[in-house]
Order: C-alpha cells, then structure tokens, then sequence
C-alpha cells in the first residue's frame, strides 16, 4: 500500500489540497458566518443581557431592518447595482464593438489597437479615478481646480466630479477588456460563410447580427457580463477615490468603513450579502448558458474570415478607436505624471512644474515635510513589501495551481478531483474585500497551529495566494490537459518515482503555462489594493496601500508618482517575461 502511494501518491496529494483548501477557504468562511450570529463582548455597548457566544439575530437585523439599515444597507446596495448594472452594459458596448471591428472587419492598424485594448487590464482600474480628477475636479469638493476649470474657466458640477456618472465612465473605461477579450476570440472561431449565407439569402445586416453572429458569442457575453458585474459590485478603490468625496457610498466603501469604525458584525454582514449576490450571478450565469443550445463553430474545413468592408467609415473609425484606447490607456498616465511635478495644486503652468515630489528633501511646508518617493524610506519599504508579495504568491499560486490541474486531470470524475476543481473556485465568488475581513476576523488570534498571522506580511501573501487560486487553478489544467499521459506513463514503466516524474517531465513540459501564469498573477498581485487594504499595517504596507493613504491625505503628487512606479514594474516584468517567453519557444522549436 505504501509503495502504491509513493508511486503515485495522487490520494496522498488530493488530501493535503483538501485541508489546504479546507483551512484557507471553507474555515474562514464559518468563521464569518458564524460571528454574525453570535454576541461578541463589544456588543455589550450596543444591546441589554448581552452573553458573549450565545446565539443571536441581533447583527443581521441591525443591518437589514433598523432605523440605520437604509443608510448603511438599502442605499449602498442599490448604489453598487446600479453601477454593477451600468457598467456591464456599457463595457459590453465598448468591447463588443471593438471586438468586431478586429475580428470582422478591415480596419487599420490591428495590432496597434489589440496592444493598446489590453493595457486597461494591467493597470489597477483606481488610476483612471485619479486622472479623471486632474480634469474634472472642482475648487469646491477638492480643494483645488482641476485642469478643464484652469483652462476653460468652467467649475464642473459635483455630479461630474464625482459620484455615480465618474465612477461608472472609470470602471467601464478598465472592465471593457473582459468583453473585448473574450468576444474577439468567440468571434474569430466563427466561419464568415454563416453570415454570407444569410446575406444572400437576403437578411439585412442587422437581422444577421441579430440572428446569426449574437447567438454564436452569446456564452462568450454571458461570461464577461457576469465577471464584470461581480467585479463592479464589490469594487473598492474607484468608489472609494470618485464616490466618499460627496458622501457617495457603496457596499464596499460601506463595508470598508465598517472595518474601521470597530463594527465588525455590521462589516461581516455586508461580506456575507456581497458574497451571496456574486454566487447568485454566477449560478444564473451558469444556468442561462447551460439552457442555451450549442453551436458548432470550429470544423474540420477551413474557416474562412471574409472581413467586412468599413469603405467610407474606415478612417473615421480607427480615429475614433484609436482616440478612445488613448483616453484610456494613455492619457491617464500622462495627467499623472504631469501632475507628479507640480508643486502647488490646481495650477498647470510650466513655472510650477518641479522635482521635489521625486528627490526633494524634506520642507516643512509641503506634504508636512514628506521627502521624495526616490529617496523616501517609507516609499521603499513599501516597495521591497510590494514586489515580495508579488513574487512570492505569484511563483506560490503558478505552482499550487499546476499541482491542482494535476491532481484534477489525472482523477478525473472521481469525488477528489471535483471537491479540488470546486474548492479551488470558491475564492472567485468572494469580492476583495470582503475576503480581507474573514482573513481578519480568522488569523487575528492563533488558529490550530498557527500563530496570529495580522501585521505579518505572511498574512498579505497567503491570502493573495488563494485569492488567485481560481485563475492559477485553471492555467495549471488548461497546461496538463495539453501534455499526453504516455510520457508520464513510460517513465513509470522504467521505475521512475512521482516526484521524479513530476519535476523532470511535467514541470519541464509546463513552463510556458507556470510563466504565463506567473505573469498575470504577478502583475494582479501589484496592482492590488481592495484585497489587502484592511490587513496592511506601517510595517506591511504596498505600492497600493501607501498610495491610498497618499489620497487620503490630498498627497496626489507623491500618490501619482507611486502608481508611475508601479505601472514601470508592471510593464518591465511583462516585457522580460515576454521575452523569456518567445526565446524558449525559438529554442524549442530550434531543437
């Protein structure tokens, strides 16, 4: 029995992911539940006959039915749908619309527009919250002019300063890349001749769209539809930045000040309900596909792509693509850094341009005598904490999720591969910040055989580990689904042990997918911000957390410099991961 193990310890494997899965994911989540029905010594300043561990509904009802229950529930909640629901519809227009016109039609300059759509995704989707409002901010909210008042001498109202229109314009100027993604590939699957056929049997252009091309990327819009709604109801920091200002509040930025008012039950509820909307819009998402009838797209004959002609609207059409990615892309992150080297706020001239913000020393009358980010010792800490998280969970997560996908590939069907498959998911259901405060509420005191992880980088690492484990789970199936069983199984026939299997051919095989995914889970983990922004201390602090407090404070020039630094790292990482990438590819395909 045990030489069966240790020649394939697949069991042993699929156990210890069991209680690793179990410990990070399903005990947190009792955790919080259980707290929000229990009485709590700190409930006693709050309610009569109080006994700290007794039963109660007391939480719950103060939340959804007391005379507080609609400023700090009903309206945060329709807040956030609304947004969820705008920003979903809008992203759809934006990245539908900019998928057809890359996969189906002749416009210019494909390969610029595809680079320039991704972008969005790689920077933290607060960013476009900053430069909105070196535009639009107003002298009466801000403090300051923003540039439209300097130069046009015209106030923006609040409305467009902040609140719901900025917040909904940012996240559907970040959130359009899950759709263009996803309905370009859906559409490049799809043979022209379906449509030629309906247009010669005389179907005008907007029948075939709505009859032949609609359906075909119809699960591919479902997918994007829900991801962005999940990801837009429990979005923290472009709520936080366009919507607190004015008192703006959503579940998140109510939960967030929950946390920091010591209203913690309040805080795990509004988890628990935020939580329970994103499980409901995957299952209806799940069900609505599942009812869907299946198409066939991919054949064995060659799929023709037959581009539609743009004729007269050609240029005008790649103008206003390129205008649109630029606005998103790129000229955010020229605001910021213009206004990284003014020194006095609200003016845009050249004469206040400087260079304190990045190698001044201290002055007692500018950021209460801050020095430099380049030579700032809080900035570096933050920075050596920032790309420590990063690698480390990155490399953590891409390996675990290679595990993961061997574990599910090789016990297929079986009870041990589907509890795997659907535990390693759970973590996507869970907004960011709703799954900081259960990591609070858990690794604040000792557990079982760990200490009391909070104020430990420790604690910002495991929970970007398994806040990544749906993607990581997934690269490392999509990677083992593609290498054949008979080279492990030749290896197994000449006596080799598992490990040795594992490490000498199937890590070898992986590495393109493990980089890959090392690459996309690093470059979320330095962005991060909603995730981590509750567990963070003066020690453990990031990139992202440092710059909030920045904000917080109305520091934007040394916050705006910070996010330079952080979209730099972002992108070096990308382009030598990149390159790593094409040269193991031309030496495989060398050798």
């Amino acid at each position: 029995m045990a030489r069966s193990i240790l020649s394939n310890p697949i069991h042993l494997i699929s156990i210890f992911a069991f209680l690793f899965l179990c410990y990070t994911i399903v005990v947190p989540m009792w955790e919080i539940i259980s707290h929000t029905f229990t009485w709590h010594s700190e409930d006693i300043r709050v309610a009569r006959g109080v006994v700290p561990g007794e039963f109660t509904l007391y939480h719950w009802a103060h939340v959804l039915a007391s005379d507080i229950s609609q400023s700090v529930f009903y309206k945060p909640l329709m807040n956030s749908f609304a947004i969820a629901v705008c920003v979903s519809v809008l992203s759809m227009i934006l990245g539908g619309a900019l998928a057809w016109l890359v996969t189906r039609t002749d416009i210019p300059f494909k390969k610029t527009i595809g680079f320039l759509a991704i972008i969005p995704y790689m920077l933290p989707s607060w960013i476009k919250a900053f430069a909105w409002l070196v535009v639009f901010k107003n002298d009466r909210v801000g403090g300051s002019q923003g540039l439209m008042q300097y130069v046009l001498g015209i106030n923006p109202p609040d409305w467009l300063s902040y609140g719901f229109l900025p917040i909904v314009i940012n996240l559907s100027a970040h959130y359009y890349t899950f759709f263009y993604l996803l309905i370009a590939v859906a559409l490049s699957s799809i043979n022209s001749s379906l449509e030629e056929s309906a247009d010669i049997m005389g179907a005008s252009r907007l029948t075939i769209l709505r009859k032949v091309t609609f359906p075909l990327v119809m699960p591919a819009i479902l997918s994007a539809l829900i991801l962005t709604f999940s990801k837009s109801m429990g979005t923290f920091g472009v709520a936080a930045f366009l919507g607190l200002p004015v008192k703006y509040y959503t579940i998140a930025t109510m939960l967030y000040g929950s946390m920091k008012n010591r209203m913690i039950s309040d805080a795990y509820v509004l988890s628990l309900i935020l939580i329970l909307i994103s499980s409901l819009t995957i299952y209806i998402n799940q069900r609505t596909i599942g009812k869907r009838k299946s198409y066939a797209t991919i054949g064995g004959k060659d799929s023709r792509k037959n581009p539609t002609p743009l004729g007269k609207w050609r240029i005008p059409a790649v103008s206003a693509v390129l205008l649109f990615l630029c606005s998103a892309a790129l000229f955010p992150l020229l605001l910021l850094l213009w206004q990284s080297f003014m020194l006095r706020d609200g003016d845009y001239s050249f004469s206040n341009l400087t260079l304190h913000f990045w190698t001044g020393e201290s002055m007692s009358n500018i950021a209460s005598g801050e020095v430099g980010v380049l030579i700032n010792d809080g900035i570096v800490l933050a920075l050596k904490n920032s790309l420590s998280i990063a690698f480390t969970a990155a490399i953590v997560a891409a390996v675990i999720g290679l595990v993961f996908g061997y574990i599910i590939t090789k016990s297929r069907k079986t009870l041990s591969s589907k509890v795997v498959e659907q535990l390693s998911f759970l973590p996507y259901l869970i907004p960011g910040i709703s799954f900081a405060a259960i990591y609070l509420s858990m690794f604040a005191q000792p557990q079982l055989l760990v200490p009391a992880l909070y104020g430990t980088l420790s604690l910002v690492i495991l929970i970007t580990i398994v806040k990544e484990l749906p993607f990581a789970t997934r690269s490392g199936l999509s990677t083992m689904f593609q290498i054949s069983g008979e080279l492990e199984e030749a290896a197994k026939i000449q006596g080799a042990s598992w490990l040795r299997r594992f490490i000498k051919i199937m890590v070898p095989l992986s590495r393109k997918g493990v980089v890959s995914a090392f690459l996309l889970l690093f470059i979320s983990a330095m962005k991060e911000l909603d995730l981590i922004v509750l567990l963070v201390t003066p020690n453990t602090g990031t990139l992202t957390t440092l710059t909030f407090r920045y904000a917080e404070k109305g520091y934007q020039q040394y916050a705006d410099a910070i996010i330079l630094i952080i979209i730099a790292i972002i992108l070096i990482t990308h382009f030598l991961a990149t390159k790593f990438l094409k040269a193991d590819l031309s030496k495989g395909i060398g050798g």
